[in-house]
């Protein structure tokens, strides 16, 4: 392009100028270029960035680093800073699942007070068959009855189910925590707990039977049509994802007798609804070495960035068998600017970040799949975003 036409502030940008300013400049001590240009008639109007389906189409690409069943990392590549964000406050707080929400305690001579066992079997994460979690409907909890504020607003609703308020196998699990802590003894467990502790031996579980609850102790009770959906012979039962986790400890005489209700929520409800321990993204790492570094300044140019991120190769431009720093694998570098400290490489780097490439981290807590989570925020906000048009067009009817 002719030099008149590139200083022209009213021409198209260059294929270089678009590239940049999709970099965020990472400088020693600030971070530039952090808002996006890229608005229609930002650039004047020969600059075309009206959006376009078939361009984001082409620009839009999903490429997955590893996909296990609770843990995914994968590249959102072609997407607005927004768009990204509202993937990731959905896959916290707005897709449903299963919790136990109420407990009712018959028996706790533990040490657990009963509400604070109560939160702890609350946050303990529950999976089953997938098709019977989504044929699971809403539970309508009715509010505290001495919140006369709240009961007002309750029977001032109208259309609303009044069967959802009401537990039903339609709309609630039902699991039972029974354990009672006691000695062990020859007839039943072939060892002599008193015995062996007037010998000196200290481990509870030799000692005692019991003597810890696990997530493994709670039993599932189908209700009604649930045999259907959650088939303990299938492997479909409701159960905890891990069975090892720690409830409380008991002694002898100690027990623990509850009923626990599970029902649908979502994260925004309680965090004990978010199907993910993390939803999390960060930008592309971009390094741009602008002019060679060779031999033992390379060395150290690779010490400044974590292991993998730069690579030493043979220059090509240079006879000599000094070896050249190279790019090797942006991805790993975490952008601590240590390589900005080094006076002799502050002119030879550029650091940055590509705006538009999202590197996604999806840590299920097992009740789904991380890559399936994804696929349902995607449904989500899909339908969110076709609500809100047919709010808009009602809005122009008048209605």
């Amino acid at each position: 392009m002719p030099a008149h036409e590139q200083s022209n502030p009213w021409a198209p940008l260059t294929p270089s100028q678009l590239e940049q300013r999709k970099i965020v400049s990472v400088n020693p001590e600030t971070v530039s270029h952090t808002a996006a240009t890229d608005i229609p008639g930002h650039w004047g109007p020969a600059q075309d960035d009206s959006w376009n389906l078939s361009r984001f189409r082409d620009s839009l690409k999903v490429d997955f680093h590893h996909n296990k069943p609770h843990d995914a990392a994968f590249s959102l590549v072609g997407v607005d800073a927004s768009i990204a964000n509202a993937f990731r406050r959905i896959l916290l707080a707005e897709i449903p699942t299963l919790a136990i929400e109420d407990v009712f305690v018959f028996d706790n001579t533990s040490i657990i007070q009963d509400e604070v066992l109560a939160h702890r079997l609350g946050l303990i994460p529950l999976t089953g068959g997938q098709e019977g979690l989504k044929w699971l409907k809403w539970f309508r909890k009715p509010p505290p009855k001495d919140d006369f504020a709240a009961q007002a607003a309750w029977e001032a609703e109208e259309g609303e189910d009044s069967a959802a308020s009401v537990p039903s196998d339609y709309n609630t699990i039902v699991l039972t925590l029974n354990v009672t802590c006691r000695w062990a003894t020859k007839a039943e467990d072939g060892r002599d707990g008193k015995a062996l502790a007037k010998d000196g031996e200290s481990d509870p579980n030799v000692r005692y039977v019991n003597s810890n609850v696990y997530a493994k102790d709670l039993v599932f009770e189908p209700q009604g049509q649930q045999e259907k959906y959650f088939n303990e012979e299938e492997g479909n039962q409701i159960r905890p994802v891990n069975p090892d986790i720690l409830i409380a400890k008991l002694r002898p005489g100690q027990r623990i007798h509850v009923r626990c209700h599970c029902i649908k929520g979502i994260g925004a409800d309680h965090a004990k609804f978010s199907p993910v321990a993390t939803a999390s993204y960060r930008l592309l790492p971009q390094i741009n070495i602008t002019q060679p570094i060779l031999g033992a300044d390379a060395k150290k140019f690779a010490r400044c960035f974590p292991k993998g991120v730069i690579g030493l190769e043979p220059s090509p431009d240079n006879d000599s068998d000094e070896l050249q720093a190279v790019v090797k694998d942006p991805m790993k570098d975490t952008v601590s600017r240590e390589c900005l400290r080094h006076a002799e490489f502050k002119d030879k780097v550029k650091l940055g970040r590509v705006r538009d490439h999202f590197i996604f981290s999806v840590e299920s807590t097992g009740q789904f799949g991380s890559s399936e989570l994804m696929l349902d925020s995607v449904r989500l906000l899909r339908a969110k975003a076709e609500r809100f048009n047919r709010h808009l067009t009602e809005l122009e009817e008048g209605r």
